[in-house]
């Protein structure tokens, strides 16, 4: 099962940093102004960089877009170096330039990483937990580097005795809520995708008739479950919607049911097919005159015994698949609605 990953960082713009009061195009509210202005291209195309990327589409196939931001960050960062340095102060200027060559580094380098652990992630519980950890840091880095700028802002507003209104814009408020939601989303995720993971080990484990294997993992595809539930007690609903909540809720009672009642009668099967083939393979090498009457009735009682678990067998399959491609199937649509009701598209 492919998921459709995610990765957004919190870069909140300070180009909507405040409104402004002044008109002397040589005040320092203009050169903060010419300073945040520089960025604004930058950070809209990283929203329609992030919009597509939570809209359905893989990070791998929205590289254009992310070479579209990089090369936006270096626009910016040349508008900003052609800005001359205010009256001997080069404090805000070079502050910005420091935090463009940050970003810029960031989703060249970083985001470069990501978008490679992006292919390996599902391989495992354990290369999921260190891709989603790699955004969280790269996040972090985001997150700090525009604190740093926006201290920067304030401390030359208060030096030049700038008035701010704390204001955020539409492009703010987006970016602020998508990195919310996407924070939400990857803790419900962990939850589904650790027991969607132990279910497709039992799934290869069956395919080999390994029951040794297959016993494992359902025992820890239970307990997966459980914890599972445990974590999603503090994870109830994201602003008043429960949805994403729901369907991993219904996903791991899925899965318990698979574990705890469809799976023991799979393996049951292979039991009972081990047994009969000892008992086809002593049968066979049985000589014509000690295949009394007897005999053969109970040998013809096995065949029958073990065409009967065939065909249980098989509805037992029938129902395994369709109940897995219901977990699924729900779960990604249920994915697919909280992003579209949480982020807006942006283009």
């Amino acid at each position: 099962m492919k998921r459709k990953l995610f990765w957004m960082c919190l870069l909140v713009a300070i180009t909507p940093l405040s409104k402004i009061h002044g008109q002397d195009i040589q005040s320092p509210v203009d050169y903060l102004s010419a300073i945040q202005n520089a960025q604004v291209s930058m950070n809209q195309k990283y929203m329609v960089y992030m919009s597509a990327a939570a809209h359905g589409r893989r990070a791998r196939k929205v590289e254009k877009l992310r070479n579209a931001v990089l090369e936006s960050i270096e626009d910016c960062r040349n508008k900003t170096i052609d800005l001359p340095i205010y009256k001997g102060d080069n404090s805000l200027r070079q502050s910005s330039i420091d935090y463009i060559k940050l970003c810029y580094n960031i989703f060249n380098e970083d985001y470069g990483k990501i978008v490679n652990m992006e292919d390996i992630a599902e391989r495992s519980y354990d290369d999921m937990q260190a891709y989603l950890l790699l955004r969280e840091i790269t996040n972090q880095k985001i997150s700090g580097a525009v604190a740093k700028m926006d201290s920067a802002a304030r401390t030359f507003a208060a030096k030049y005795q700038i008035q701010l209104v704390d204001s955020k814009n539409e492009l703010d408020q987006k970016l602020d809520e998508s990195g919310k939601v996407n924070d939400y989303a990857d803790k419900v995720y962990l939850a589904f995708f650790k027991c969607n993971w132990e279910d497709g080990k039992i799934v290869s484990a069956l395919n080999k008739q390994k029951m040794t294997e297959v016993e494992q993992s359902r025992m820890s595809l239970l307990k997966f479950v459980q914890e599972g539930l445990s974590s999603l007690d503090t994870l109830k609903s994201f602003q008043q919607d429960p949805s994403l909540y729901i369907a991993c809720k219904e996903a791991l009672m899925n899965y318990r049911k698979l574990a705890s009642e469809v799976l023991p009668k799979q393996t049951d099967y292979f039991l009972k097919k081990e047994s009969f083939e000892k008992t086809q393979q002593h049968f066979n090498q049985m000589a014509d005159d000690q295949k009394t009457r007897q005999v053969v009735d109970t040998y013809n009682q096995a065949v029958k015994d073990m065409n009967d678990a065939a065909n249980a067998f098989n509805q037992n399959i029938n129902t395994s698949n369709q109940l897995r491609s219901q977990i699924i199937n729900n779960w990604n649509e249920a994915e697919k609605n909280f992003y579209d009701s949480h982020i807006p598209k942006y283009r």
